[in-house]
């Protein structure tokens, strides 16, 4: 019967496959064995082979490479005193610590996760060692009402793993845009429980995610973090490393679901 049915999996996949991009995060995944997290020093160190590094920079800014190629969330302009191009920016505009009218030209890609006001925009960004795609939710906008399509969900599949950036999120996600999203390892959630959403609905996100690792971001404060992590704390194993950037690969992913509090830090330069 199990035979049956992937057989016609794979049947309806290949039907498909001219209307859908290739994903490994949309389809069907096999459970990977935990293991344990590796810290480096700096975001220049070399990266062991099928390894990504996450650094958070600040706010909702996340540096994210993998091989040779490097990305940067919610991209403000500013990352630090340093000399370094992302190969890929992504940017929201609920608040203009999420974006720059004004990136650096010489940076290759640099996607916006909006476009014309309520029709949102498509990425798919296929680098080789790196994709990135977008998801588009709604915003809230200034005069209390909503821009719908304002806002994106940033996924980063990399080494084969699925990392996802909710940006300025201000909804639960519908059946359609989780389906969308696929499947989801790292997530790095907004938790400052109102300027994006309340804590209790982000966590109503975060366990229906089930992501191995979630990574706090947009919080202001160690009471807004404590809160978050009181909640989550039944549900998810919690680490406080004391650094601010992890690497991570299949086979590190946690056996339990992990929040993964990393500190803030703005590149700088012998790193």
């Amino acid at each position: 019967m199990i035979r049956l049915v992937l057989l016609a999996l794979l049947l309806a996949t290949q039907t498909n496959a001219q209307e859908r991009r290739p994903s490994h995060c949309i389809a069907l995944a096999s459970d990977v064995p935990g293991g344990t997290y590796i810290h480096k020093a700096g975001f220049s160190d070399p990266l062991p082979d099928y390894t990504v590094r996450l650094r958070y920079i600040a706010h909702a800014s996340f540096l994210v490479q993998a091989g040779d190629l490097a990305a940067v969330t919610d991209f403000t302009g500013f990352i630090g005193n340093v000399d370094f191009i992302p190969d890929v920016v992504t940017m929201n505009h609920a608040h203009e610590t999420h974006w720059t009218a004004s990136p650096d030209p010489i940076i290759p890609h640099v996607l916006p996760g909006w476009g014309p006001y309520g029709e949102g925009v498509e990425h798919h960004l296929d680098l080789g060692a790196m994709v990135v795609r977008n998801v588009s939710t709604d915003i809230r906008s200034y005069n209390g009402g909503v821009e719908p399509s304002g806002n994106s969900i940033f996924v980063f599949e990399a080494e084969g793993l699925c990392i996802a950036h909710l940006g300025h999120l201000h909804h639960e996600p519908s059946d359609d845009q989780y389906a969308a999203l696929g499947r989801m390892d790292v997530v790095m959630a907004p938790v400052d429980g109102g300027f994006t959403m309340d804590i209790e609905s982000m966590m109503r996100v975060l366990r229906r995610v089930k992501a191995s690792v979630v990574i706090p971001m947009h919080w202001f404060g160690d009471v807004t973090l404590g809160r978050f992590l009181a909640g989550m704390e039944n549900d998810f194993a919690i680490s406080i490393p004391g650094t601010s950037e992890i690497e991570l690969s299949l086979r590190s992913l946690p056996e339990r679901p992990t929040i993964v509090v990393l500190r803030p830090a703005y590149l700088r330069d012998g790193e």
